[in-house]
């Protein structure tokens, strides 16, 4: 059973008692692994009554010129083999289905729990290797949920069934097989770890092609542009070459042991049969004997190599089963209390920092905010400026309860956030971010985010308000045009005024502006403002800004630095009273606005 080139170079665990975490996933399943089971010992059984159906056919048909006795035989032999083929197909059906529900179901277990991981969890862990166990891993074991733990199953029970038989059959010939085995066995065993060590060398020169591949055509327009098109060519045909040389080196190995084992197996067998050939002649043992103690030695080898290959399967699945285990294991550090209180309705839109101070898991040394006292009144706007790692935006994660805080409170409408269910607090939030995630779907679904119960006339409102009608309306497809991956079909502007959109039609009583005009030009920062001027009314306001214009409008400006708030005044008092402000709106902010 050849490897499958995704998974070959999946790292492999011999604690193969993890696998049994996965029976969790089969319990609603139950009937069907039984009847698979079922179908798999029916198919056991009667493969080795092959072996029998051959003794009599030659002993009682073929050696004693008996036709009616050849005709039994003969029939014996179709109804086993109707048997086996329908036992085959049952247990093939069914061990299948199980694989394919049995992962969807983890697939979705582990997405699940992705989604409920806390903020910390992704600063320390790559989205690749997140990635890499929800599909590489998942595939791998359904690939050994659907095929490989039946495979050991039956070819487990073929082998303990053969060997039985063996010793029923012939007890010397058997003895001889046994004295043959090592003989044969380990010189296979030694050279295979030369060949599974020359194919993962392959798979890895393999693997090499393709990120050069991929990095380079992600950045075509760069190499394009330094007409570097020659030397990656070049560079690529090395790679090409190096996975070529390795896979000659892999192919010579494989070749070589493959005559390693038709040799010495069938020399066995030649030695085997040459002793029971004489023994026929002696009369020591019927032809049939013979015949039925081949089957079953050749059964047993066959039996024997399979297993060793699906064990290295099992123990690739069991280093999978860890690493799913693990995800799935993951402590949700952010999750609603037993009983969470419930926030005032309707939403008022008031904001408490008492005394709250934090650090970041992946820096425990480090304050990242100290001693945060901030009350927002509903409906009032608070700017909040600084500069780079002062904590602005540490503020509004805590907010959106992405951490918890170590001292302090963190109120909203007069309920501590640590003591509610964090999806309703969220839920009385919208965030309009400075990049905007814009998913690979149309505007209907883009804009729908955060409230997809929303009617088309509620989307056309919410878009006409955030001024991304017009633009919308002129695609190929209108509202349904298919955006691209990230909304590359769209400019930066009108990507932010979609989430604006989007916001508008959660209709928050907190919104969240995180630098939502720091990366557009004039134009484009004049037509967001505008739609950020009505999405603002009548909410209460965080806005993090670094330019004059998004600022001056506040009802109140905080100036932020090294995790404290400095001082809290309008635009005019704080010019006139805090240095940092002063040099802030000097070097950061937009010259347009009187300071």
């Amino acid at each position: 059973m050849a490897p499958n080139p995704r998974t070959a170079d999946r790292p492999k665990s011999k604690n193969l008692h993890v696998l049994v975490r996965l029976f969790s996933f089969l319990k609603p399943y139950r009937l069907r692994v039984l009847i698979a089971f079922v179908a798999l010992t029916l198919t056991v059984l009667a493969t080795l009554g092959l072996g029998q159906g051959l003794k009599q056919l030659i002993d009682a048909g073929f050696s004693a010129q008996n036709p009616q006795a050849l005709d039994q035989a003969l029939l014996v032999l179709l109804g086993v083999a109707v048997l086996m083929a329908l036992g085959t197909f049952v247990r093939f059906y069914m061990v299948s289905w199980i694989g394919e529900r049995a992962v969807a179901d983890i697939r979705e277990a582990v997405f699940k729990r992705i989604l409920s991981l806390h903020a910390s969890f992704f600063e320390v862990t790559k989205t690749g290797e997140i990635l890499s166990r929800l599909t590489t891993d998942t595939t791998l074991l359904q690939s050994v949920i659907g095929s490989s733990v039946s495979m050991a199953l039956r070819n487990g029970m073929n082998l303990v069934g053969g060997i039985i038989m063996l010793f029923i059959t012939n007890v010397k010939l058997t003895g001889l097989v046994l004295l043959v085995v090592p003989i044969v066995v380990v010189p296979i065993i030694v050279y295979g770890r030369r060949v599974r060590k020359l194919s993962k060398e392959s798979q890895d020169k393999i693997a090499d092609v393709g990120a050069f591949a991929e990095e380079t055509i992600n950045a075509i327009s760069t190499v394009q542009a330094f007409t570097h098109e020659q030397v990656d060519q070049n560079r690529f045909g090395a790679e090409v070459t190096g996975a070529f040389d390795a896979a000659v080196r892999r192919i010579q190995a494989r070749s070589v042991l493959t005559a390693t084992v038709i040799l010495l197996v069938f020399g066995a067998i030649g030695g085997v049969l040459w002793v029971g050939g004489r023994d026929v002649m002696d009369g020591t043992i019927t032809g049939g004997e013979l015949a039925a103690f081949l089957f079953y030695a050749t059964m047993v080898a066959f039996n024997v190599g399979v297993i060793s290959e699906v064990m290295g399967e099992l123990q690739r699945a069991a280093g999978a089963t860890e690493r799913l285990v693990e995800l799935l294991d993951t402590d949700i550090e952010i999750k609603a209390p037993e009983n969470p209180k419930t926030l005032p309705v309707p939403h008022q839109g008031h904001v408490a920092f008492e005394k709250v101070s934090f650090r970041y898991p992946s820096r425990p040394d480090q304050l990242a905010l100290k001693d945060i006292t901030l009350e927002i009144k509903p409906g009032e706007t608070v700017a909040l400026v600084g500069p780079s790692g002062a904590g602005k935006t540490t503020i509004m994660q805590l907010l959106l309860r992405f951490f918890d805080v170590e001292s302090g409170h963190l109120k909203v409408d007069g309920v501590d956030v640590a003591e509610a269910d964090p999806l309703e607090v969220r839920r009385r939030m919208a965030l309009v971010p400075q990049d905007p995630m814009i998913f690979s779907a149309n505007a209907w679904e883009n804009i729908r985010y955060g409230r997809p119960d929303a009617t088309d006339e509620e989307v056309r409102a919410a878009a006409g308000a955030a001024q991304a009608t017009e633009f919308l309306e002129k695609l190929p497809d209108g509202f349904g045009t298919f955006l691209g991956e990230k909304g590359t079909r769209l400019s930066g502007g009108q990507r932010q005024r979609l989430s604006i959109a989007r916001a508008l039609l959660r209709d928050p009583a907190i919104l969240l502006l995180d630098e939502a005009t720091s990366a557009l030009d004039s134009e484009n920062e004049r037509i967001v403002q505008e739609a950020l001027d009505r999405l603002m009314v009548g909410r209460t306001t965080l806005i993090i800004a670094h330019r004059l214009a998004t600022v001056v409008g506040a009802d109140r400006i905080c100036v932020v630095a090294d995790g404290e708030i400095q001082a809290i005044g309008t635009h005019a008092s704080l010019l006139e009273t805090n240095a940092l402000y002063t040099r802030l709106a000097k070097l950061q902010f937009s010259a347009d606005v009187p300071q």
